[in-house]
């Protein structure tokens, strides 16, 4: 009888344990995100060195990769790798397996083959950009339902534009123009979030969704077989209907083009030197009024206190003629080839990209001051800053450094636009600030 009891017990035990689910398998970590990304360094040939070695940490100045805490555990949310010679096919198992990745940039290299599943697929991933690669084949059908970018423009990508888009609710950013896609376009796409579409010079057919008639047609131009506004060509056995107002939408630029800034003003200009009061009093210049007028005073005073240093890295202040004018040029183009990351970020704002980042964001002039030019520049994610470039001073690193630490102290006043970064080199200073779509200052004030 008590053998029984016991058969019947160890029986019992053996089916709850066949019931019990199998162990999760567990996250991801550092270390297997370190495995995945030399997994991926060492199987995609790339013609630029990467610093990443086995016995290092993917966040101690790897190049192209940002860490943060996710999960109370630091892993890789980011891999930007944009123009560093990368060809030859995606591998699988290698970047697919960093699980905890936000932001996948490698635009602008020569991959080829077919696009990675099990990267494009990850739930975490919300910014995928690979424009300007080699990519062909089809656009997979498992994307991400997170994804708020998805660039995959001049590649040679063929076959429709997936279904499951309309899957992505958050998604704002579609880019998929100069492929060799077909098709109808989705009439399912959540047009309420979507703020940047382009689907141009692709050999799409049949007419466009009403849904997605307000964008510019700029975005749909280059298929012959499209039709529907907002473009002229009226779809067959179809009524003319008046077509709608498009919206406001950002102005599309011509292919590899980047915006350039309006020629300065031809005559003599001086280099300006300035005390180190000045560069505070510029970088907190949206301050009000007042505390403008006050600055600007306290400058002149110390200007009269001051005898002329001399000019740092042999500028010494000489006036420039006519002839030593440079073209038009944006932002940056001072910038040291051997600086190229080094963007000062303040404590409380996160090092989510860096100054070749910066410099290769879109960019429109906001404004001219007697200092230096304004611009409003527009990252791969999405993300607006304000760029501040005081190309005509002259000031020492140190003498600059140390004012920025004050301005960055009075980053916290609600009355004064937050510095988030700064960049100093001898022919370059840039601030970098919070962008608020409002307007200047004054229509912040007074609510114009």
């Amino acid at each position: 009888m008590k053998k029984i009891s016991h058969l019947f017990a160890f029986t019992a035990l053996l089916f709850l344990c066949l019931l019990s689910p199998l162990p999760r398998t567990t996250a991801g970590d550092l270390r297997s995100d370190r495995k995945a990304l030399l997994n991926f360094g060492t199987s995609v040939p790339h013609t630029r060195r990467l610093n990443w070695t086995s016995n290092g940490s993917p966040c101690n100045s790897w190049i192209g990769i940002t860490c943060a805490r996710v999960d109370s555990l630091t892993r890789v949310i980011a891999v930007r790798l944009p123009a560093v010679g990368l060809y030859g096919s995606f591998p699988a198992n290698t970047i697919g397996n960093l699980d905890a990745l936000i932001t996948l940039s490698l635009r602008s290299n020569q991959l080829a083959g077919d696009l990675p599943p099990d990267v494009l697929s990850l739930p975490s991933l919300r910014h995928i950009y690979l424009q300007h690669n080699n990519f062909s084949g089809t656009i997979p059908s498992s994307l991400s339902p997170n994804l708020v970018a998805l660039d995959l423009s001049f590649n040679s990508l063929t076959g429709d534009i997936p279904k499951t888009l309309q899957n992505s609710t958050q998604l704002t950013r579609l880019k998929l123009q100069s492929n060799g896609l077909t098709g109808n376009i989705p009439s399912a796409l959540n047009v309420t979030q979507l703020q940047q579409l382009n689907v141009s010079y692709n050999q799409l057919n049949g007419s466009i969704p009403s849904t997605l008639q307000t964008f510019p047609s700029s975005s749909f131009v280059g298929n012959n077989e499209l039709c529907g506004p907002p473009l002229k060509k009226q779809c067959p056995n179809l009524a003319p209907s008046p077509s709608p107002s498009p919206a406001p939408s950002p102005v599309h630029l011509p292919p590899r083009t980047r915006p350039t800034v309006p020629q300065r003003r031809k005559g003599v200009t001086k280099s300006k030197k300035l005390s180190g009061g000045s560069v505070a009093a510029i970088a907190v210049s949206s301050v009000g009024g007042f505390f403008l007028a006050m600055a600007v005073l306290v400058c002149f005073l110390k200007k009269k206190q001051r005898k002329p240093e001399e000019g740092v890295g042999g500028v010494n202040g000489r006036a420039k003629g006519k002839g030593d004018e440079k073209p038009n040029e944006g932002y940056g183009s001072g910038v040291q080839e051997g600086e190229k990351n080094k963007l000062v970020f303040f404590n409380g704002y996160a090092q989510s990209y860096d100054l070749e980042d910066l410099l290769r964001a879109s960019a429109e002039v906001l404004g001219k001051g007697r200092y230096g030019t304004s611009y409003k520049a527009v990252l791969e994610d999405g993300t607006a800053v304000v760029v501040k470039r005081l190309k005509e001073l002259v000031v020492g690193k140190r003498e600059f450094e140390l004012q920025m630490e004050i301005v960055g102290k009075m980053s916290h006043h609600p009355n004064v636009l937050p510095l988030r970064a700064y960049y100093y080199s001898r022919d370059e200073k840039l601030l970098v600030f919070n962008y608020f779509p409002f307007g200047n200052f004054s229509s912040l004030l007074h609510g114009m």
